[in-house]
């Protein structure tokens, strides 16, 4: 018992010294910033939670990324710290930085082009290789940093990968018939719905949106129709004809995997003319159409009775220019504008139409041309075939959601640089995106399923 006695009264001479022990740690855990999931789809939200952090201390949330061309993209957002130590974006309020409000996934739709990035990125963030994520480095940062404040405390940070094809989505590049374009497959054997998926006049091949509709259970057929180095022609011009379109989706309710009866065709921007174009044709019988921010007539002046056009640049009367040269293509869309002849007989129309419009689109009258296809559609009868989904303060380019507007983009380099305007905001822009996918998801989900 001595070695008991001798500790004890150690102890207490220690005691007598430093006036008691405080057997409650002091300690506190390492700042922690997770991210549910780390491997979303593009569309998918995320939880994003700072933790083990000061009570009501101000923190900065900071996303970076670059973009395929190696541009850094980036996005701050000021928070205060709740009173148990934590941040958490799906409940918290940002008080400044690049977005203000309770924005779940405010980090990804305001991202911008950091301070000093090339002229010629012109603010649009594209996604050309589909089979690879957006790589979004996520970190929390001490107190309330500005983008021109690089030196920071870095409390903790978190990789994201956010991706636009699922685990088991098949990508194939379709060079048959003519057709340039790519076939995307949902994982399993169908068969399953399918889409044809109509862009813009700005040309190329774009895959992200079709990608992740197959991510979502539909086949889907991302078609090139201009500027592709494999297509007949000038690029500057569309030099394939209502032949060409009709043996694109053919072609998908022909595939094995497809169900032949449930096909529809979405387009945004000149896409929308095509899109109607070719639904009216003989013997293309879509079950749905989806259009987004394009005119019911040719805004290109048309060479044949196929449809193959000019180039875009040939006529200018109706373009206007803002005071620093950038282009709007806005009045070329108007219905009284458009090329004689070439507005698209909707009342041929028998499957369902939805149609999205974007009340600050500077590339296209959208409204208007809105407005006009349901007047018709209503003068004949079939009113009930139309849904018009309109946004205030959106602009041209309604993509998939979480993701950056564009409010301008680089449109050509020869004979000269110009800049096309595309209008919209980015908060009301962000939310017209995210409210958009979900109805034009529960659109497919009506009228397309099996």
């Amino acid at each position: 018992m001595i070695p008991y006695v001798n500790a004890h009264r150690s102890l207490l001479f220690l005691h007598s010294i430093v006036g008691g022990f405080q057997w409650k740690s002091s300690y506190r855990s390492a700042t922690l910033l997770s991210a549910v999931p780390v491997r979303p789809l593009i569309d998918e939200q995320i939880c994003i939670t700072g933790r083990f952090l000061p009570p009501h201390s101000p923190v900065t949330l900071r996303a970076q990324m670059h973009s395929e061309e190696g541009d850094l993209w980036e996005a701050f957002a000021h928070y205060n710290t709740k009173a148990d130590g934590t941040v958490n974006l799906t409940r918290d309020h940002s008080v400044g930085g690049s977005y203000l409000g309770c924005e779940p996934m405010g980090l990804f739709w305001s991202l911008q082009p950091s301070p000093g990035a090339r002229e010629a990125l012109f603010y649009r963030l594209k996604k050309q290789n589909v089979e690879t994520p957006f790589v979004t480095l996520v970190s929390l940062l001490e107190g309330h940093v500005s983008p021109s404040e690089r030196q920071s405390t870095e409390l903790a940070a978190t990789t994201i990968e956010r991706w636009y094809m699922a685990p088991g989505v098949r990508r194939t590049e379709i060079r048959q018939d003519g057709l340039v374009a790519t076939l995307f497959l949902p994982p399993g054997p169908g068969p399953f719905p399918a889409m044809l998926d109509l862009w813009g006049f700005g040309g190329g091949l774009m895959e992200h949106r079709a990608a992740l509709f197959a991510s979502r259970g539909y086949v889907s057929l991302s078609l090139a129709y201009k500027g592709h180095r494999e297509l007949p022609g000038p690029q500057k011009c569309i030099n394939v004809g209502d032949s060409y379109f009709r043996s694109a989706f053919r072609f998908l309710q022909n595939h094995h995997q497809v169900c032949a009866d449930r096909v529809g065709i979405i387009g945004l921007s000149f896409g929308v003319y095509l899109s109607l174009r070719t639904a009216t044709q003989t013997g293309v019988n879509p079950s749905c159409l989806i259009c987004i921010n394009g005119p019911i007539g040719s805004s290109v002046k048309l060479l044949d009775v196929e449809g193959r056009t000019e180039e875009f640049e040939s006529e200018k009367k109706y373009w206007w220019y803002d005071d620093q040269g950038r282009v709007s293509f806005r009045d070329v869309t108007l219905p009284a504008n458009l090329v004689p002849g070439s507005k698209v007989k909707v009342e041929r129309l028998s499957c369902p139409l939805m149609y999205i419009s974007s009340q600050d689109d500077l590339s296209t009258l959208s409204v208007a041309n809105a407005q006009l296809i349901e007047e018709m559609l209503r003068a004949i009868g079939k009113s009930q075939l139309f849904t018009h989904l309109s946004y205030p303060g959106a602009g041209h380019l309604i993509e998939p959601p979480y993701t950056p507007n564009s409010r301008m983009s680089l449109w050509s380099t020869k004979p000269q640089k110009l800049i096309s305007l595309f209008g919209g905001h980015p908060a009301p822009h962000a939310a017209a995106q995210e409210d958009a996918w979900k109805k034009i998801l529960d659109f497919m989900e009506n009228h397309l399923r099996c």
